[in-house]
């Protein structure tokens, strides 16, 4: 009677935690499933291996804890969020980071990994000079249609002064550069004071011509002061300001996206890491804005791609998720307490960013 007793009560108890917990008990020897996405380099796929910062702080957990853990990975972010929320996995790990709005739906750890997003600029981005600005498409118009007016000019004064001067009397073919040669002066210095035109048309036509040619100096400096300053502003990023009107962008869904939009900056969402990257790397974007210790890993790899911005905007703690009201919740937190104490955490971030300062 006292076992059929025990069982029944024992029944209950599960029964009520299901209930409560919305997912079944897990047997505490059973192995650990963990959700977690590409992020290099908390997290990262090799072949059928796992690696990574957060994987292998993930494992040190899992030991300290007496149980094993295996990995299942997915596309996005939302991907282990909904794993998590299901109770499919016992939790998701990576660069995931604590904020209150992910912490009405699920639980965290305490912080594994503190960070922030910094911006990440193309390496040539370094400012305008005259060179590139003489070479822009723009300038290179204006000189060609600077040089069509002074040579059309050139060509009419030859028409009306080749019978008239000695300069212009010489048949068409020859008088091209010459002719190009007089407008060019009339404009820049005000003529040859012995080459004045001796017909009457010929000096009306340089009256014209001297006048106009001030309007002509004036806006051909304008265009390379305005191609100067373009070059200037859309070269140089330094400050979250900067970013106005700029082609940037970050991954959707994350903090970054949302941080963008809270100062009412427009940004392209890419769907993933590796597709972000590939953009910036093509050159189609002014600047990425995302968790700085991945940038950071990403120019680690390709430094002659890039640069990152030494300012860190909102300062985010990276967090186990774990489903509300998890068991697991304090078991990590003292497995992470004694992996701090032990000096073992220190040797993993040491692994993958170097000694902290």
């Amino acid at each position: 009677m006292q076992s059929i007793l025990l069982r029944l009560a024992a029944l209950v108890s599960v029964f009520l935690f299901t209930a409560a917990t919305g997912t079944p008990p897990r047997a505490q020897d059973e192995p650990l499933t963990f959700a977690t996405v590409e992020r290099v380099p908390f997290s990262h796929q090799m072949g059928d291996a796992h690696t990574g910062f957060s994987i292998d702080l993930m494992r040190a957990i899992a030991t300290e804890i007496g149980r094993d853990v295996s990995f299942t990975r997915v596309e996005k972010f939302a991907d282990m969020f909904d794993a998590v929320q299901a109770g499919r996995v016992d939790g998701a790990i990576a660069n995931i980071s604590i904020t209150s709005t992910r912490e009405e739906i699920m639980d965290f750890s305490q912080p594994i990994f503190e960070a922030g997003l910094q911006i990440m600029i193309p390496a040539d981005a370094s400012g305008g000079s005259l060179l590139s600005a003489l070479f822009s498409r723009d300038i290179l118009l204006a000189i060609l249609a600077a040089g069509a007016l002074l040579f059309a000019g050139g060509m009419a004064m030859w028409a009306f002064e080749r019978h008239r001067q000695p300069y212009f009397d010489r048949p068409a073919r020859s008088a091209l550069f010459p002719s190009f040669w007089w407008a060019l002066n009339l404009v820049v210095n005000g003529g040859f004071e012995e080459r004045v035109p001796q017909s009457r048309p010929g000096r009306v036509f340089a009256v014209l011509l001297v006048i106009s040619s001030l309007f002509i100096v004036s806006i051909f400096v304008a265009r390379i002061t305005a191609a100067m300053t373009v070059e200037a502003i859309t070269s140089n990023i330094e400050t979250l300001s900067d970013l106005d009107g700029r082609h940037i962008a970050t991954i959707e869904g994350s903090t970054a996206s949302a941080f963008l939009d809270s100062r009412g900056i427009h940004h392209a969402r890419a769907a993933s890491l590796q597709e972000l990257l590939d953009g910036f790397e093509a050159g189609h974007l002014d600047a990425v804005v995302f968790d700085g210790p991945i940038l950071a890993h990403h120019l680690r790899i390709h430094p002659e791609s890039g640069r990152l911005l030494p300012r860190v905007f909102k300062r985010e703690n990276y967090g186990i998720a774990l489903p509300t009201d998890s068991p697991l919740t304090e078991e990590i937190n003292r497995a992470l307490l004694s992996l701090r104490e032990s000096g073992r955490y220190s040797e993993l971030r040491a692994q993958y960013f170097g000694a902290q300062p």
